[in-house]
């Protein structure tokens, strides 16, 4: 031990910082006895390179504005980023790197954006960084767009991104890759951990295809550092990518993962506690003082710390830029203030469509009204569509297209890549001051789930736009009417799900979704006309916002209110059926009460009170009408109620003929309900 800590002491600065990168990472996995330490090890010297020589950043302030964005997409890699946050004077002390994998603490099993002062993205399931850093491009060059003006850069950073095998065989990176490429996005910078390991061995069983020519032909510039362990062949790659203009970069690093280790090279480096005997070995081959666990060498947290003051003076000068750009461009400077501060403008309700004299159009229609009415009030809405933006609704007309040289303009065609616009849009949120929405059939949310997931796990403000909801799609056949997917949706935590009835409550969706700044929200919206409801005669739109509302009260025959012996519970579309059949109910001596439920997640948080109000214990005759499955709605009918729904695939037919078929007819409802009685 003696040799090995006079050794450490002779070796220069560089190659203490990067083992002791390797070593903190090692000593948490061994702790924790569960992690990855093959990529903190491997990739060390070029995250030091990146972080101490590239990095604009403020580690007391990790939301400066402009500062640089490291995304470790390859978030197994956890305790690579956790050591660098430690290191530099972030608010994450060692206690945190000893509790690596422990529960409540700030160092999970992979980054989450929510819990790590410094992690920008959660990150774990691969290519979601990916494709997140691709959303983060999209929205810094619509930004610099907006706002630089000759001689103020005011928006002027790097994006970052670590990714490894793994991320690049995801078909989240395919598509997200093709969108950059497409777009120039040449303040992207990808580090590829290329070192041809995954879990199951060699990449050579399933990956073989030449990445170079791959991303070349994707519109990527790629150049190669042909040894991991080489700090200036990195440093002059990254010095390049930087000076480079009009693609994005992906510099291959050909690394040896779990480098040190016993096992280095092999995929028993990947993942899991390498054991003791191991760690001693390993640091014996690092010439690292094999006893001492969590070990940083003063010269190393002073050569790290140096980011504390270095990061303060960027940001003290960059706000001394915004003083002058706000001098220079006041209306312009207000607006960056506002959109910096994430809260939406004073007034913007205001711009909400009243809908008052309104012809019978389908929910997807009132939703690209409400986008358009309220996108010249809100300038941090952004978004765009999966190739379906005609059936989606979802252009901003007083704007024109995103494109290369045209960042400034609000409406994105992701392409068919829904996979990537979810994560696309995730990145766009993550990144600040926007507010991005996509749209795509509900069916089509299957291939985006990863992404609606990752939205609600953290905690972040994006809005999906979800049209042709049910099996009112018609024609084009059960392979697109969406039947599983409410239920499916609503089974995502801290996922808002709002299946409204008409155009009011459309309105009041987007009020509520906006107003909604922690979470995501999806839109169900109809393709087929929906009823006009009487908001004079009945209740206003603004229950939408307590998740379920009495929308019409039950009545005897002569159509005096009083209390209701059955209750129709319905959402979107099947309203105007339960209203329907409501009125039939009641003129035969049946008090009937209409629920509409737009959004369960909404209704579940109210109080018991309210709750009994709309759904009293005591009506136990109680009928769920909604185009989806079953699945959920015993909740709210209970043991005594029964629901109307779709629990098969639909048919190749026009709507109504579909609907008729499935039993969404007024006859059918009060055939139903009647039984209940």
């Amino acid at each position: 031990m003696a040799a090995a800590t006079k050794q450490v002491k002779k070796t220069d600065i560089d190659t203490l910082c990067i083992n002791t990168i390797r070593t903190l990472s090692l000593d948490a996995v061994q702790r924790a006895n569960s992690g990855h330490p093959g990529l903190p090890l491997g990739m060390a010297p070029a995250a030091y390179v990146l972080w101490t020589k590239f990095m604009r950043h403020n580690p007391k302030n990790p939301k400066w504005f402009n500062r640089d964005r490291f995304l470790l997409s390859a978030g197994h890699g956890s305790m690579l980023i956790y050591s660098l946050l430690h290191l530099t004077g972030y608010d994450l002390s060692m206690d945190e790197l000893k509790r690596f994998r422990q529960i409540h603490s700030k160092t999970p099993g992979h980054p989450e954006n929510t819990l790590t002062p410094g992690v920008e993205i959660t990150t774990g399931p691969l290519g979601q960084g990916f494709a997140n850093g691709v959303g983060m491009g999209i929205a810094q060059k619509h930004l610099e767009a907006m706002f630089n003006r000759r001689g103020h850069n005011v928006i002027d950073h790097f994006i970052y991104c670590i990714c490894s095998d793994g991320d690049l065989m995801e078909g989240v990176s395919y598509e997200s890759a093709s969108l950059a490429g497409h777009l120039k996005l040449d303040n992207l910078i990808y580090l590829y951990d290329d070192n041809k390991i995954t879990i199951d061995g060699s990449t050579d069983l399933a990956f073989t295809e030449d990445v170079t020519k791959r991303f070349e032909a994707a519109g990527w510039e790629v150049s190669i550092v042909e040894d991991g362990n080489d700090l200036k062949a990195i440093e002059a790659a990254i010095k390049a990518a930087q000076k480079s203009t009009g693609k994005p970069k992906l510099i291959r690093i050909k690394t040896i993962i779990g480098y040190g280790m016993p096992k280095q090279g092999t995929s028993k480096a990947h993942s899991d506690a390498p054991g003791a005997d191991a760690v001693k070995e390993t640091k014996r081959n690092l010439d690292w003082p094999e006893n001492k666990r969590f070990y940083v060498p003063k010269d190393v947290l002073s050569h790290f710390r140096q980011a504390v003051k270095n990061g303060s003076g960027l940001e003290k000068d960059w706000e001394a830029s915004v003083k002058k750009y706000e001098k220079a461009f006041p209306d312009l400077g207000k607006t960056l203030r506002e959109t910096r501060t994430g809260r939406l403008p004073e007034g913007w309700e205001e711009s909400l469509p009243r809908f008052d004299n309104v012809e019978a159009k389908a929910t997807r229609a009132y939703s690209g009204d409400v986008i358009n009415a309220i996108a010249g009030k809100i300038p941090q809405l952004i978004g765009g569509s999966g190739d379906l933006t005609p059936s989606n609704n979802t252009y901003i007309k007083s704007s024109a297209d995103l494109q290369y040289g045209q960042y400034q303009n609000r409406n994105i065609h992701f392409g068919i890549r829904e996979h990537a616009m979810g994560s696309a849009m995730n990145g766009m949120a993550l990144y600040g001051s926007l507010i991005p929405f996509g749209g795509t059939f509900q069916t089509f949310s299957d291939y985006m789930r990863p992404a609606i997931r990752l939205a609600a796990l953290s905690n972040i403000q994006v809005l999906f736009v979800f049209t042709h909801d049910s099996i009112g799609l018609g024609e084009d056949g059960p392979t697109h009417q969406s039947v599983e997917h409410l239920a499916a949706l609503r089974a995502i935590p801290n996922l808002a799900l709002i299946r409204p009835c008409d155009a009011h409550e459309v309105r009041e969706a987007w009020r509520a979704a906006l107003n909604h700044p922690n979470a995501p929200t999806a839109f169900a919206l109809s393709r087929q006309k929906v009823a006009l409801i009487d908001r004079k005669k009945f209740a206003k739109a603004d229950g939408l916002h307590k998740g379920a509302y009495v929308l019409a009260e039950a009545a005897d025959k002569a159509g005096k209110r009083t209390s209701p012996k059955l209750i129709l519970i319905a959402t979107g579309s099947e309203v105007g059926l339960a209203m329907e059949a409501r009125e039939k109910l009641n003129a035969s001596g049946t008090p009937t009460r209409v629920v509409s439920m737009p959004c369960w997640e909404f209704f579940d948080e109210q109080s018991p009170k309210y709750k009994e109000s709309v759904l009293p214990k005591a009506v136990t005759a109680r009928l769920a009408i909604e185009a989806g499955v079953s699945l959920g709605w015993s909740k709210y009918v209970g043991d005594h109620g029964d629901t109307l729904t779709v629990d098969r695939f639909g048919a190749s037919a026009p709507a109504e003929d579909v609907f008729r078929d499935y039993g969404f007819t007024v006859d059918n409802v009060i055939k139903k309900a009647k039984r209940l009685i």
